[in-house]
This record gives structure tokens, C-alpha cells and sequence, in this order.
């Protein structure tokens, strides 16, 4: 196991304890956000955007500020939205149609945020490390995104 494997492990067990009980989804990401944000290195920013009247708006975050509203299929978010799958970029200057909300950034990984079919929002993590984002990123922030998504699953078990 990879010492990134092994902190994301770290990382998920934190935000498993953290938001296991609690049924607010805002509450739970911000405490994703500021999880990310404080233990995994090398980012400068880390948050959500929501899927909200057929676009995405800003939701929890940790970092600088950031673009408000991003429409569906534009940009590293905009794109993993749309497809409703994991978006890597090693260089975001690059990336047809990138939305430079912090031009210190240049690399980004988004995980789409998906319940019962329906688009939640992404979670998106960027970096100002060219290439600073791989599988194992991929893999231990896809496993975060599920444990988001379980308590999604106990939410709707409640009500």
C-alpha cells in the first residue's frame, strides 16, 4: 500500500467518523472540505459545488474564494457534472474551456457526487503542483465521495 493509499485510508476513516451520524449534507461537506483542505498536501483548494437549476453552484469549501455558479459541461467541474465521471488534469491551462477561479491553480481532480441516479454536485480538489493528481487520488477520494453518499442513503432512510 502507497503512502497516499494509506493517508487516504486515515482520511476516510476521519470523515467516516465525523459525518457517519449526522444527516445534514452541507454540515458533512464542509467537514469534507476542511478534512481535505488541512491533510491532504500540496492542494489550495478543496470543496464542493452543487448541482442546482441545471448547473453548478458553490457549495462548502476550504481555500480561496471561488467562482460562483459553473453551467453544466464547462470546465474540469462542469465537465465531470456532465459525464458524471472522475475528471483528472494534469494542466488546467489546457483544459478546453477551463474556468480560472484561481489562477495559482494548475492541476484539479473532480469527483462527481451522484444519489438515486440524480447529480448532487462534484467535489473538486485543485492543486498549484502541475500533475499533482493519479489513480490513487482517483481511488481514495471516489471512496470519500461514498461515504458521502451513505449518508445520503440514511438520510432518505429517516425521513
Amino acid at each position: 500500500m502507497s503512502n497516499k493509499n494509506k493517508q487516504y485510508k486515515l482520511i476516510n476513516a476521519q470523515v467516516q467518523a465525523l459525518i457517519s451520524d449526522e444527516s445534514d449534507m452541507i454540515a458533512n461537506m464542509a467537514n469534507i472540505a476542511a478534512v481535505l483542505f488541512n491533510n491532504v498536501e500540496q492542494i489550495n483548494w478543496a470543496g464542493f459545488y452543487l448541482f442546482k437549476q441545471e448547473q453548478l453552484v458553490l457549495g462548502p469549501f476550504q481555500g480561496q474564494p471561488a467562482c460562483v455558479r459553473i453551467p453544466m459541461g464547462r470546465g474540469v467541474c462542469g465537465t465531470s457534472a456532465a459525464t458524471r465521471e472522475t475528471v483528472i488534469v494534469d494542466n488546467v491551462h489546457e483544459f478546453a474551456g477551463h474556468i480560472a477561479c484561481d489562477v495559482a491553480s494548475n492541476s484539479e481532480i473532480v469527483i462527481p457526487v451522484v444519489f438515486n441516479q440524480q447529480l448532487i454536485g462534484v467535489l473538486d480538489i485543485d492543486s498549484a503542483v502541475a500533475a499533482r493528481f493519479d489513480d490513487d487520488d482517483r481511488q481514495g477520494l471516489e471512496s470519500l465521495v461514498r461515504i458521502l453518499q451513505q449518508t445520503l442513503t440514511s438520510l432518505e432512510t429517516t425521513q
